[in-house]
């Protein structure tokens, strides 16, 4: 287990570590401005209907009912074909509509300003039917236990728009929009061809080949399989997407608020990601496929020890980056974005945000396991009710906290959303069983381990504000 999740951990951080890169220079060439704020709108779509449609559900879903399914290979192509078509659809759509599609997204902004962002709406939009093959390669590759390729590839992403940024570095900054906006494509384009031999490699290719050849001929004997896999789909597309329509919530609020508003709330949710995506995600996929397996053997008992090691290996790990990331916001979001574009003022915006994020840290990085355990069972209904609680109460949060806190409200009122999120997860889940879970030795050594942390923290803080203020 500790090693598929240390391959996921790493290849994120890798990736994560780029991404940085690619942010410092954004924020460096950008600023947080109208401009920043295009990008980041043009980029949201995508990556909410990525988050939702591709990564979350897709493979939440199909993992399960093609570790079931007795004829793999043409229910593979079935599923991969049914919604790449619709995938490649919407991108026309999108293609075709630009301005609809950014006013859905930004519905603050006036009549020009939309009209000036739609292109880049268009452009980043392609992106989806690319990520989607690239999500579906990775099913695959995720069931011969295989998690390199897909841990390293989002790497290439970053990569292709920190060559974007240093083309367009001296150029006006409408331009570097638009490089910007066209590496997001390239990016997607490397991401699919490094699958593409990771497919060949891992002998897979005589699978997607033989199930595209006889798709015609067994397509009858798969049509249950595909037909539960579309009933459990669709909730499931629900139960992933709190904290996707959070995040769209989010820009499509914040374009209410004063100029970049919607910078600062992507500059510091992309920290918030990094301890999210480095240890709860990578932990999380790592073991989603064998409790998929135990869980359909009815072996409970392995299925609990595994997801018993992966939840204290969580516990610690997000609680002292909670910590850490909380305390010290100020000094993270000043070493990584405060220069030339990026002001003072801009960091301090920032780092509030990131606080308010940062709480909710541990709660939406438990709830990322405990949720895999929803959808190794196949209760993909259950996680779309819990979503239905978790995004109302981030619906009413936002409204609530939005005129007296401004963009740091809608932070806390997704933070809020987690929590519930979480405590609805466990019910479902077992609160017997996560009790049980807690009755260990390590629930006394995370309490003085993190309070000692903390100590330590502040002490730090107190000697090294002198040179930030």
């Amino acid at each position: 287990m500790f090693k598929s999740i240390f391959t996921n951990s790493f290849g994120i951080l890798f990736s994560r570590i780029t991404g940085f890169i690619r942010d410092l220079f954004a924020a460096s060439y950008l600023g947080a401005n109208i401009y920043s704020d295009f990008f980041f709108i043009a980029f949201k779509l995508p990556n909410l209907f990525r988050r939702i449609f591709a990564e979350g559900a897709l493979t939440q879903t199909f993992l399960p009912s093609f570790t079931r399914s007795k004829h793999k290979a043409v229910f593979a192509v079935s599923i991969f074909s049914l919604f790449l078509s619709i995938i490649i659809t919407l991108s026309l759509l999108i293609t075709f509509f630009p301005y609809t599609a950014t006013k859905l997204i930004a519905i603050g902004f006036d009549d020009k300003t939309i009209q000036a962002a739609s292109p880049f709406v268009s452009i980043n939009f392609w992106y989806l039917p690319l990520i989607f093959c690239v999500t579906f390669i990775a099913s695959l590759l995720q069931y011969k236990h295989h998690f390199a390729t897909t841990a390293f590839a989002t790497s290439l992403l970053n990569i292709s728009l920190i060559a974007a940024l240093l083309l367009s570095k001296e150029k006006e900054k409408i331009e570097i929009v638009y490089y910007l906006s066209y590496g997001v494509v390239i990016g997607g384009i490397l991401q699919l061809i490094v699958h593409f031999i990771a497919l060949k490699k891992m002998n897979l290719c005589p699978l997607v080949i033989g199930g595209f050849k006889y798709f015609k001929e067994k397509s009858s004997l798969i049509k249950a399989d595909t037909k539960k896999f579309k009933r459990e789909f669709f909730p499931a597309i629900w139960g992933n997407s709190t904290a996707q329509f959070s995040a769209f919530l989010d820009t499509w609020l914040a374009s209410f608020l004063m100029s970049g508003s919607i910078s600062y709330l992507y500059y510091s949710n992309r920290i918030f990601q990094l301890p999210l995506a480095l240890f709860a995600i990578a932990t999380s996929i790592a073991i989603f496929p064998k409790i998929s397996r135990y869980l359909k053997n009815n072996d409970k008992e392995k299925a609990h020890n595994y997801m018993y090691k992966g939840f204290w290996f969580l516990a610690y790990l997000l609680s002292f980056s909670t910590i850490g990331g909380y305390l010290l916001s100020d000094e993270i979001v000043w070493l990584l974005f405060e220069r030339g574009a990026f002001h003072h003022h801009d960091s301090v915006e920032t780092a509030f945000i990131l606080q308010m994020y940062i709480i909710g840290l541990l709660p939406f990085g438990l709830n990322k396991i405990f949720s895999m355990w929803l959808y190794a069972s196949q209760r993909q209904r259950t996680a779309a009710k819990i979503a239905t609680y978790s995004l109302s109460t981030n619906i009413i949060f936002s409204l609530l906290f939005i005129t007296p806190m401004g963009a740091a409200g809608l932070a806390l009122a997704s933070t809020i959303s987690g929590f519930v999120s979480l405590y609805l997860t466990l019910r479902a889940f077992g609160i017997d069983h996560f009790i049980s879970y807690l009755h260990s030795k390590h629930t006394a050594i995370l309490i003085g381990s993190s309070t000692i942390f903390a100590i330590i923290l502040i002490i730090f803080k107190s000697f090294i504000s002198q040179y930030i203020n």
